[in-house]
């Protein structure tokens, strides 16, 4: 895990220089409970490491969740 960066064009999110999280919107990356955005505080409390399997499947899991968080809060 090295510098945590958004590409919002191609909507990834890298966590090194050629590593990414693929298919995260802006919306999905910008989201916030508190003061937290949520997908940036999972990987920033992982700086310095290299992320396990488990970890990477949770984080993409997290997105999902997120995703469908922001399509119910839309419908009430």
């Amino acid at each position: 895990m090295e510098k945590v960066r958004f590409d919002e064009e191609n909507e990834r999110v890298y966590f090194n220089k050629t590593q990414y999280f693929d298919g995260i919107s802006k919306e999905v990356w910008e989201y916030r409970i508190g003061a937290y955005q949520v997908l940036a505080k999972y990987l920033k409390g992982r700086k310095k490491r290299e992320l396990s399997l488990e970890e990477i499947e949770h984080y993409m899991k997290v997105a999902k969740a997120i995703e469908r968080t922001i399509v119910v809060q839309r419908e009430n």
